[in-house]
């Protein structure tokens, strides 16, 4: 009764196979004929009893059948596949420079997003010591990329959901529906409480604001810029998923621009509101903005100086 949401396209069983050890398969093991045979002749029978477990008419598989489509994956990979660790580190030494790219957004980490309305693995910074095997020490530089308004995919607390007119025009205007399986996203008013989280947790050095074209239609804003809990103003993230279901957004209110921003090539061209809103955000994150979006195209991004 209580749906995570996730896209159904099992990255939990592959992660829990990770965790438990036994039955998870790395890549490297496409490559060693025997080894992979020997590794799914153990495994599949397994996962067999579980899936006839779940239904009696589920789908039975084979070892040696499996073993040969992946061992073909294998063999058309191989060129591909690399210690990376030892691949960034070496890259690092020889002074290379090094981006990351992050997935998702931190509020879905699995250990500090709103667990368990979550994905499987680190999607905030902290997964690129885990994930890269390069310390996170040696960054020089996190950029946390925020949208100009806050949305959700899938299950999970929102205090500042809007279902209403207002998150429909968001949600059009911005097109948000899931790039995997199109779902509508969840949209709301910026949530400065759950961003200036994530912005905590990430490390974040400097604020890059997609979107802020898709608020152009708006005569009044609004920012949630604190949580009433219980009768009790906070402003920090619960930790705990059924505390948050329990906050109500306190907002603060601006006015819009109400007019096109697309051909804004530089902060001088935006209007004074969307100044003030962008610099509101800054405050109250506690992060310079050192880029904004007003548009899909590259042409479209504005450089800002910190």
């Amino acid at each position: 009764d209580r749906p995570i949401g996730t896209t159904q396209r099992g990255i939990g069983p592959c992660y829990q196979d990770k965790v438990g050890r036994q039955y998870g398969i790395r890549i490297g093991e496409l490559l060693d004929e025997d080894h992979l045979r020997r590794r799914l002749r153990s495994i599949v029978p397994w996962k067999n009893r579980y899936l006839k477990a779940i239904s009696s008419d589920a789908r039975q598989f084979d070892a040696d059948q499996i073993a040969e489509e992946y061992l073909d994956y294998g063999n058309r990979l191989r060129s591909h596949v690399a210690d990376t660790t030892a691949l960034l580190i070496d890259a690092y030494r020889a002074g290379k420079r090094i981006l990351y790219e992050a997935a998702q957004g931190t509020l879905l980490d699995v250990d500090h997003g709103t667990f368990p309305y979550v994905t499987s693995s680190n999607s905030s910074a902290a997964g690129i010591w885990s994930g890269s095997g390069l310390p996170t020490r040696r960054l020089e530089r996190v950029v946390g990329v925020i949208k100009a308004y806050t949305t959700r995919v899938g299950g999970g607390p929102f205090p500042t959901e809007l279902d209403d007119e207002d998150g429909e025009r968001i949600r059009r205007t911005g097109k948000e529906y899931g790039t995997v399986t199109g779902r509508p996203r969840r949209c709301g008013w910026f949530d400065a409480v759950a961003t200036r989280y994530a912005a905590e947790v990430s490390g974040v050095d400097q604020l890059a604001v997609m979107l802020l074209d898709v608020l152009s239609e708006f005569d009044q804003l609004a920012i949630c810029t604190a949580y009433e809990l219980d009768g009790r103003r906070i402003d920090r993230l619960p930790s705990q998923d059924w505390r948050l279901s329990r906050c109500r957004p306190v907002y603060e209110t601006m006015p819009g621009w109400n007019c096109d921003i697309s051909s804004a090539r530089s902060p001088q061209d935006l209007p004074r509101a969307a100044k003030d809103y962008l610099d509101r955000i800054a405050e109250l994150l506690r992060v310079p903005i050192a880029i904004v979006s007003v548009g899909p195209d590259r042409k479209q991004t504005i450089w800002t100086p910190t």
